[in-house]
């Protein structure tokens, strides 16, 4: 870790903003004005110096100024990113990165927290920021190669108590999650409740009809893949766990972890969130080492899913 945080990314301001240009602009400047949208117009500036003011107290510094001689706006390679309208420097957020796409489980805001020297409140909002830049978009469609797809669910027991501390009842956060085996890459979504349609709507959206199913004997999967290459089950009520190449180990593996992860690392999650704490651990799962993705790496492709993601406080 220490020859890790030796790269002056993680500690200079200058580095890390031109460790962000490379990633998020691959030719070594702005492709376009994020202002006017004028093309090649755009020089970059000297180091600011910067009077103390409301957006900048202690009078820090501007690094990564750039100025597009169009319209004659600055901007830095924040804008229009997760980063953009935050306070925190940009080294710090690489930082933050780093742990969270490093850690097979997570990191918790509070461990951010004592970590990078910041407030709770901040060190809660860097992380769901850098959880909505790890959320990928449409893949290709999994087991497009006529492969293996497993589908699986699994729940996370929760307590509700009332408005006096007491507890109210349980209940059970339902998450399906399907793999690809032949690509190792995995999609998981918070689902209501376990109705077919419910599930085959998530299931149609991503996988291919050349692939070929794997599942459990839950009920809503009996005749739901006709459309499909091919269905097997496993039995796991009479201990049967697999058949050939009919499991659903890889899911049972990745819930693992994500158990491990929810339950030991965040403790705690509303289902407001919970497609974002998702999306982070099918990240590391899909950008894992097996696959050849190292932790700098897995840092840098989640850098580069900032682009044009912007989420409130609220």
């Amino acid at each position: 870790m220490a020859s890790v945080f030796g790269n002056p990314r993680f500690h200079d301001e200058a580095a890390a903003f031109a460790a962000l240009e490379a990633i998020m602009w691959p030719g070594g400047k702005p492709p376009h004005c994020p202002h006017c949208g004028v093309p090649d117009r755009a020089n970059k500036l000297a180091v600011q110096t910067s009077k103390p003011s409301k957006r900048n107290p202690k009078g820090k510094p501007v690094y990564g100024l750039w100025k597009c001689y169009a319209c004659r706006s600055k901007f830095t390679v924040r804008k229009g990113t997760i980063f953009e309208e935050s306070r925190l420097e940009l080294h710090l957020w690489f930082q933050a990165a780093f742990l969270m796409c490093s850690s097979k489980k997570g990191v918790s805001a509070n461990q951010l927290h004592r970590t990078l020297g910041v407030t709770l409140k901040t060190a809660w909002f860097v992380a769901h920021r850098l959880r909505e830049a790890m959320a990928e978009g449409n893949l290709n469609p999994f087991g497009s190669d006529g492969g293996p797809v497993e589908s699986d669910e699994t729940f996370m027991t929760r307590r509700r108590r009332k408005g006096d501390g007491r507890l109210a009842d349980t209940y059970k956060t339902k998450v399906l999650t399907l793999i690809d085996r032949n690509t190792g890459r995995a999609k998981s979504a918070f689902i209501p409740n376990l109705r077919r349609e419910t599930i085959m709507k998530i299931v149609n959206e991503n996988v291919s009809r050349e692939a070929r199913m794997m599942t459990d004997e839950a009920r809503h999967y009996l005749g739901a893949f006709k459309d499909f290459a091919g269905h097997e089950t496993v039995d796991h009520g009479k201990e049967e766990y697999v058949r050939g190449d009919a499991h659903t180990n890889t899911a049972e593996g990745f819930f693992s972890i994500f158990k491990k992860g929810m339950k030991g690392v965040y403790q705690h999650c509303s289902e407001k969130h919970l497609h974002r704490y998702l999306a982070e651990f099918d990240f590391r799962y899909n950008n894992r080492i097996a696959l050849g993705v190292d932790d700098i790496r897995r840092t840098e492709q989640a850098l580069e899913g900032a682009k044009g993601k912007r989420i409130t406080y609220r």
